[in-house]
């Protein structure tokens, strides 16, 4: 694994509501490394995306308090100027929006929004930009570029309008790509497509990548390590493989029990209790997915959970991983078979 890219320290991401601040990102510590996948998986509502925009300043900063520490290549991020901050976004840290059709201003050309970037970033000619455009059009395989090129967002299909995002987000050549659900509305075939140009553009860049994803099948194919959050807390961190094998704390296990994928012929598919709660209803103390496993007994949990390594680069939040077992409904029967 390459030198550390991005360390993420103790971040707290507080959203002010009627007067009053919430954590959506809650004590948050990461690292990315160079030419690495780092892949964060969770349900919607947990923090994800509010963590991706802490990292590049998208927050409106009036009505929102970060602490901590957000490292790039050893300069804290959330120490710097406006103009500072400008200056690495774009260039250094590259960002794939969530959703292209939004991402995308109608009213502009497909090569007009590639070349912004470079316009600010780069010393090129207006005949070097275009010419680099269209270059980064066809290293995301897209056919007919100069044509694609001179058209509107509206005239292209949901996958061509990824990659153009995706295109934007490499104008520059960043050394960090943030990938907000990068195959969100695309179908099978698109998805798969989007994931191995990223992976192929990471190596020939040997950026480090942070994938943010509801696929588990994208995780398992495209990423290095895997970060569970859920509630604005990292509840499990390892290697994939590790994780896939034997993932430890419940919430984890319920995402992968949830997931049909997973699911055994004879089996029935998990579901999970409740729902994730929003800011103003959020528990703060002990472990906050104990509420949704109302059958694990208090005493299983933490009072105070923090993220400890329970083996060589896995680590899990609170004590609750121990002795759990899922509950199939029957009084008094454990779930041995997935325990």
């Amino acid at each position: 694994m390459g030198k550390a890219l991005l360390e993420i320290e103790n971040l707290q991401t507080s959203f002010r509501i009627k007067g009053t601040d919430y954590a959506a990102v809650d004590d948050v510590s990461l690292c990315i490394h160079e030419d690495e996948v780092l892949a964060i998986v969770g349900e919607s509502g947990c923090g994800k995306s509010a963590l991706a925009l802490s990292i590049i300043g998208l927050h409106e900063p009036r009505v929102t308090d970060l602490r901590g520490a957000i490292r790039f290549e050893g300069e804290n991020l959330l120490e710097l100027s406006r103009k500072k901050l400008n200056e690495i976004r774009g260039k250094e840290i590259g960002m794939v929006f969530q959703d292209p059709m939004t991402a995308l201003n109608p009213l502009l050309t497909i090569g007009s929004q590639i070349e912004e970037p470079m316009k600010y970033h780069m010393d090129l000619s207006r005949i070097a930009r275009k010419e680099r455009a269209l270059d980064l059009l066809r290293r995301v395989g897209i056919r007919d570029e100069a044509l694609v090129h001179a058209r509107y967002p509206h005239e292209l299909s949901g996958g061509m309008r990824q990659r153009v995002v995706i295109a934007i987000a490499l104008a520059c050549n960043p050394r960090l790509l943030i990938a907000d659900e990068p195959t969100t509305a695309l179908d099978v075939t698109i998805q798969a497509q989007i994931m191995e140009l990223l992976k192929t553009l990471q190596s020939e860049m040997q950026s480090g990548i942070l994938l943010i994803t509801h696929d588990l099948g994208v995780v398992a194919e495209t990423a290095d390590r895997v970060a569970v959050m859920y509630a604005g807390q990292i509840v499990e961190l390892a290697e994939v493989d590790d994780i896939f094998a034997r993932p430890l704390h419940p919430y984890t296990r319920s995402l992968f029990q949830s997931n049909p994928a997973k699911m055994p012929r004879k089996g029935r598919l998990h579901v999970i209790q409740g729902r994730v709660p929003n800011l103003e209803n959020l528990k703060r103390e002990g472990c906050r997915f104990a509420d949704r496993v109302p059958w694990v007994p208090k005493t299983e949990h933490a009072r105070s959970p923090v993220l400890q390594e329970v083996k060589r680069g896995h680590f899990v939040r609170c004590t609750c991983y121990k002795n759990f077992h899922f509950n199939t409904g029957r009084s008094g029967e454990k779930d041995v078979a997935t325990s």
